[in-house]
């Protein structure tokens, strides 16, 4: 490889970033941002044993499994994390994103603290995980009944299990604050550019500095 190659073009392994938060912090409007933004960025399709409604499609919202499938799928290891939820099973494939790794692919995972804990047993190496704090209890309270989306009792619940995810913020590798949306979005920004540029994620380095350490300088 000549040492004149583009930087941007060495030969990388792919990472895996992981966005957890509260319900209400943000992380979802933080990722639609990134996917928007960032075409080097794909979303992990779930697996799930819920039922297809009228608007998705197979492959892009979800692959929708039977529960049989899935215990199949869950019991062959061919999910690096899975969890039930309201009585569905929800999980992420193993092939797609041990294949977008290889080829030096970026997956986003807007999963839960419990699914990231499971996704770093599986594939330490390969996991970037960010926790999005809100700036007060009092705001991410202001923030749900903003939404107009749920009843009292509702965001109370959503509030007693926030403090529940909060708890878990010592297992992420970096925390960024919601204070603003547009500043924490910079934020998670820059945490997915330094990622990238790690000496241990791109192996194509052996070569670019191999040419480098051969070209002539005259």
């Amino acid at each position: 490889m000549s040492a004149e190659t583009s930087v941007g073009a060495i030969r990388r392994r792919g990472l895996m970033l992981v966005l957890s938060s509260p319900s209400g912090a943000g992380k979802s409007t933080i990722a639609r941002s990134l996917l928007e933004s960032d075409p080097g960025l794909e979303l992990s399709v779930s697996v799930t044993t819920r039922a297809r409604r009228g608007s998705e499609i197979e492959g892009v919202h979800y692959h929708f499994r039977s529960k049989r499938e899935f215990e199949i799928l869950r019991d062959n290891d061919e999910l690096l994390e899975w969890a039930e939820v309201h009585g569905n099973f929800y999980a992420t494939p193993r092939e797609p994103a041990e294949k977008a790794m290889a080829e030096g692919r970026d997956m986003l995972f807007d999963i839960d603290w419990q699914g990231a804990q499971q996704l770093k047993e599986k594939m330490r190496g390969d996991i970037v995980s960010i926790f999005i704090l809100p700036p007060s209890m009092k705001e991410l309270k202001a923030r749900l009944k903003r939404r107009a989306e749920d009843s009292d009792e509702v965001i109370a619940k959503r509030l007693e299990n926030a403090r529940l995810e909060i708890e878990q913020w010592r297992q992420y590798d970096y925390v960024v604050v919601n204070h603003d949306l547009n500043a924490a979005f910079a934020e998670v920004r820059a945490i997915v550019t330094a990622e990238r540029l790690r000496r241990d994620r791109r192996p194509g380095l052996f070569d670019f500095v191999a040419g480098l350490l051969e070209e002539e300088t005259e």
